[in-house]
């Protein structure tokens, strides 16, 4: 009598090799940023090393943005990116969250052009809701932390 053993949905597919592995969370690191990691280096004394683009329209803008962020549309980025970006400086996008993939399309905009670039995941929507400020049209901003984001009683995650 043989059994056959049921495989859950999970290992249905086998995981992939440790070196697949590696490759592959390696690259994704390459790609993007999260809003934590890109805030506390804007948060940091001196120069991040980087540049934020926001990608979203100018309604959105003004609605609210991040910090320092340069306000440069995806549809303007051909016109546009050489007067307001130094190929020499990599570039962080962001756009509404992760339900949008127009910081993606930015991101691949300025990297046809020559740029170093990175996405920051969960866009603006995450920033929000991790509690960092924010800028509106009518000044500073900054909502509590969603519990279900970002911890409420510690600097950071620990990840």
């Amino acid at each position: 009598m043989t059994t056959t053993a049921q495989v859950n949905a999970v290992l249905r597919t086998p995981p992939a090799s440790p070196r697949d592995a590696a490759a592959y969370f390696s690259a994704g690191l390459a790609f993007h940023a999260d809003v934590s990691d890109v805030a506390s280096a804007l948060a940091a004394d001196g120069d991040p090393g980087f540049v934020v683009i926001d990608s979203r329209s100018t309604a959105s803008w003004d609605q609210g943005h991040v910090p320092g962020a340069i306000h440069l549309p995806t549809a303007l980025i051909a016109e546009q990116a050489e007067q307001l970006l130094d190929r020499s400086v990599p570039v962080v996008t962001y756009c509404w969250g992760p339900g949008c993939n127009g910081a993606t399309r930015a991101a691949l905009a300025l990297a046809q052009l020559g740029y170093q670039v990175k996405e920051m995941l969960g866009g603006f929507e995450y920033w929000v809701r991790e509690g960092f400020p924010y800028e509106t049209w009518e000044g500073p901003e900054k909502k509590d932390a969603d519990p279900l984001t970002a911890p409420v009683d510690a600097e950071d995650c620990g990840c």
